[in-house]
């Protein structure tokens, strides 16, 4: 599976952990940034790398960091076919996947340890999606909401 991770400098030190954690796990990850520690970057444009991203490729999942986690889900989800939860353990993260299909990881540097953001990372990588026909309706009513807002 390909897995586009970004983060500001909240959440930078966590994702390189979390590269070299996916990548030992099999997984191919793109570093959509930021590369450096840079106290100046801007959470929204590497959330909004990411979400580009799986946004095209529906095979993909992404993965975005900041101090709350909050700003990079909100940009995550401005975008067409996303669905981004801030998770913030295991069990959470197995619910956005089994109940909403999520295909984006928000995750909150700043209330997480690195073992804690692997076990939420791996926990929602795991999990299948339910695809009952409630959760199958739902989605379409947020498919029908994304569309109609366009």
């Amino acid at each position: 599976m390909l897995i586009y991770i970004g983060a500001d400098h909240l959440g930078y030190t966590l994702k390189e952990g979390l590269i070299d954690y996916l990548k030992s796990s099999g997984y191919e990850v793109v570093d959509c940034g930021n590369t450096v520690q840079d106290e100046q970057d801007d959470y929204p444009d590497f959330a909004a790398a990411v979400a580009r991203q799986v946004s095209t490729d529906t095979s993909a999942r992404g993965i975005v960091i900041c101090g709350s986690g909050v700003g990079v889900a909100i940009v995550a989800n401005k975008f067409h076919q996303i669905r981004c939860a801030l998770s913030f353990s295991p069990d959470h993260a197995i619910a956005a996947r089994r109940d909403d299909d999520t295909n984006v990881l928000a995750i909150p540097a700043d209330f997480v340890t690195g073992e804690i953001a692997k076990k939420i990372t791996a926990a929602w990588l795991q999990a299948p999606f339910a695809g009952g026909e409630n959760y199958m309706r739902r989605l379409q009513k947020i498919s029908d909401i994304e569309f109609e807002e366009k």
